[in-house]
């Protein structure tokens, strides 16, 4: 267990928030930047603002991502998330259950728009991501790694 618990850590999930201008075809010119390059986006969801738009996503590669990002004159921060790997929409429940059991604050969440093998999967930002693998790995799910995530 200590063992995953590590390799989470020195591989934590990459997601980046863009920050763009709340305007039509933004998002698309995000996406295609990014399609045109290989870059595949694992994870998305999008927060708008009267003026501008967040849109948190994870890619299979963090590294080229940034390249992009910064040659494309696309504003960004990067942070880790816990991702975790579920069979299907009700184990959403027991992927919360776990975490309210540890006392585990939860900021926010979404899914995976594909994974491999045709599992489901989540992305979490949280208050303690180490006691949170820990925790999610002893309830018997599969923490993800941005290893797992990359093609």
């Amino acid at each position: 267990m200590a063992t995953r618990a590590t390799s989470i850590a020195a591989d934590p999930v990459k997601q980046f928030s863009v920050f763009a201008e709340n305007r039509v075809g933004r998002l698309y010119d995000l996406v295609a930047v990014l399609k045109t390059h290989d870059v595949h986006i694992m994870a998305l969801t999008t927060m708008d603002t009267t003026d501008s738009t967040i849109v948190r996503m994870i890619v299979d590669d963090p590294e080229k991502t940034r390249e992009l990002l910064i040659n494309n004159d696309f504003a960004y921060s990067e942070c880790d998330v816990l991702g975790v790997e579920i069979s299907d929409e009700g184990d959403l429940k027991s992927v919360l259950a776990a975490l309210f059991e540890a006392e585990i604050n939860i900021h926010y969440v979404y899914s995976f728009i594909k994974r491999p093998e045709g599992k489901s999967g989540l992305a979490l930002n949280i208050e303690d991501a180490d006691v949170a693998a820990q925790c999610l790995s002893t309830h018997g799910f599969k923490v993800l790694t941005q290893r797992d995530i990359s093609r």
